[in-house]
């Protein structure tokens, strides 16, 4: 064959059947462009037959192509598919040059989660030969990081059970081990940064916003988890291409400085059933008596949403089950997500709002009630019963993601409705005072600059007030902000509350409040080398510190989102109860077990 007369080429290894060809020949972007993609025979044949036998892919090719010969599988003007090994480098030098590619046209080679799946020594060698071969090119790679995270542990079993080992993990771990990879090997620039920084940094916000509209979406914490453990690389050599925008624009991005850990908690694993679940709510009701509610999770072995309670009651060192029978008084509990409950007495508690999905949030509020005395030693089932009170207001109920917090305004409680997200609006800024007595929303005034709009946040009752921290908003970004709504005589008046050091913005973690001492337990960022711990704020101070959670003897990853927490202050332990979520790529993770931390180290050296 001639060699192809081409401005531009494009050389797609482990191209499968991805269909970037025909995409852009289809709106005309290949006018003086040639594509190459190279896979196993095996492979090619059967995209060649395909594309044969395909009328409308064949359409846009232009034919049904020449007849195969040698590696080649199908080959028309601006397309060729060469079935070869790529760790034959010899043989693909070969069959490149039978198929007509000139190494001195600028080119584009795309390798995506292919080098990975080779072995270290022979990836290596395609990317240096790559920077011989071409002396004018760009490297554009994408695939796996940071393996030795939890994340990064599900992430790696997952493509275990495929039987697809990914090699180059170990070796090259994160972006910085990737870039040196490609500079050690002859690419003179190179530029690597995750899939959150490169969705937010280089995907026009109107193809954003229609790939949102696409269909309803909540699995925020795995899509940021995700694109925390991918890369885009690019690497490049010749003057042509070096200077390129993509080049030029990737370096604004900078990952958040790891947080310097203080030190360590032991995790020590509370073996107790049922509490494998997501999205669920935990709430201390009475002194050791912890009532769980919704999520989903596992029940009898398969993934659901869940509508039962769950009760666990504190018995010296040990907790027990109780089982929970429910009296609907013609409700139904429906199994909610994303929904909270806040204990307003020793007898009852109020959930409000969450959803069954994204597009049914109209759940409303309902009065849960419970014996006023529950104790170890009790008969092993708890009655708790349901009551739909008067309807307050849709709207502040008609969301989930939201926080509830008893607050006080001249001597009365409310409960204040915060943030969160609907059906209709992805992130909420609103708030309501619903009185606790009358049980109606009241209009108090409220001071301040309004702060952001969020979700997945968390809130403490303080002082009188409500500190919310965190999480996500309108702009898809993680918030470090601590606010405090502080009580006045006529209402309350926002105000931040500064940390030293800020601390790393964050969502889907929970908080607790003890002895002047904000606690941040877990959640989910974007952009750091490490994960959420505990972090612990001084709120007289402001001064802040980072507490790694060793998790050594823990016999899984834990997943501190979507959990719940429950501080137990004559103890200084929390309990952390589920967490995890649904990964459309990696399949449904839930922590095992309650997991108990003993904070009492941490609350007396500050």
């Amino acid at each position: 064959m001639q060699t192809s007369a081409a401005d531009s080429l494009i050389l797609s290894f482990g191209a499968g059947f991805d269909s970037l060809y025909f995409r852009l020949k289809t709106v005309g972007l290949l006018s003086c462009t040639v594509v190459y993609e190279v896979d196993f025979p095996s492979v090619t044949s059967r995209k060649a037959a395909l594309i044969k036998g395909t009328k409308d892919l064949a359409m846009v090719v232009g034919g049904v192509g020449r007849r195969e010969s040698g590696a080649m599988s199908f080959a028309v003007e601006d397309y060729k598919l060469l079935g070869v090994d790529l760790s034959d480098l010899s043989k693909l030098e070969q069959a490149l040059k039978e198929a007509g590619l000139d190494p001195e046209v600028p080119t584009m080679l795309l390798a995506e989660v292919v080098l990975t799946y080779m072995e270290i020594s022979r990836s290596d060698a395609l990317i240096q030969w790559a920077a011989h071969h071409f002396p004018c090119a760009q490297f554009v790679v994408y695939e796996q990081m940071h393996p030795e995270d939890p994340f990064g542990r599900i992430m790696q079993q997952h493509f275990s059970r495929l039987n697809s080992v990914l090699h180059a993990l170990a070796q090259y771990p994160d972006c910085e081990a990737q870039r040196r990879r490609f500079l050690q090997r002859g690419w003179a620039k190179c530029s690597v940064i995750d899939m959150n920084e490169f969705y937010a940094g280089f995907i026009p916000e109107d193809e954003r916003r229609r790939v949102q509209a696409l269909e309803p979406f909540d699995e925020y914490e795995e899509w940021h988890l995700k694109c925390s453990h991918y890369f885009i690389l690019a690497a490049s050599k010749g003057e042509e291409l070096a200077w390129s925008p993509l080049f030029s624009k990737m370096p604004a991005f900078s990952a958040d400085d790891p947080p310097r850990a203080a030190g360590s908690i032991s995790a020590s694993v509370c073996t107790i059933a049922g509490l494998r679940r997501y999205g669920h709510h935990s709430v201390l009701i009475k002194p050791h008596v912890v009532l769980t509610t919704g999520g989903f999770g596992e029940q009898d072995e398969r993934h659901c949403r869940l509508r039962d309670f769950h009760v666990l009651i504190r018995h010296e060192d040990n907790w027990c089950v109780r089982s929970v029978r429910m009296e609907k008084s013609g409700n139904t509990w429906g199994g909610r997500l994303f929904h909270t409950v806040t204990c307003v007495s020793g007898s009852q508690a109020l959930a409000v709002g969450g959803r069954m999905s994204p597009t049914n949030a109209d759940l409303g509020i309902l009065w849960l009630r419970f014996p006023e005395s529950m104790t170890a030693s009790d008969p092993d089932c708890v009655v708790v019963e349901l009551v739909s009170p008067q309807p307050a207001e849709d709207l502040a109920s008609s969301r989930w993601r939201h926080t509830t917090t008893e607050v006080m305004c001249q001597g009365q409680k409310y409960l204040f409705i915060y943030g969160g997200r609907s059906a209709v609006q992805p992130v909420l800024g609103d708030w309501y005072f619903l009185h606790l007595e009358e049980f109606s929303c009241k209009r108090i005034p409220v001071g301040g600059p309004v702060p952001e709009g969020r979700h997945s946040h968390s809130a403490c009752s303080w002082d009188g007030g409500a500190l919310i921290a965190g999480g996500l908003g309108a702009a898809g970004q993680p918030l470090n902000s601590v606010l405090f709504l502080r009580p006045t005589g006529s209402g309350f008046q926002w105000q931040g509350v500064e940390t030293h050091p800020p601390f790393i913005p964050r969502y889907s973690h929970t908080a607790h409040v003890h002895d002047g001492k904000l606690l941040l337990v877990g959640g989910v960022w974007l952009h750091s080398e490490s994960v959420p711990g505990v972090t612990v704020i001084d709120l007289r101070t402001g001064f802040s510190l980072d507490y790694q959670i060793d998790t050594v003897s823990l016999k899984w990853p834990l997943m501190l989102h979507n959990h719940s927490s429950i501080f137990l202050p004559d103890k200084n332990e929390l309990l952390l109860i589920g967490g995890g979520g649904n990964c459309f790529s990696f399949g449904t993770h839930l922590n095992l077990h309650p997991v108990c931390l003993g904070l009492s180290n941490i609350l007396t050296s500050q």
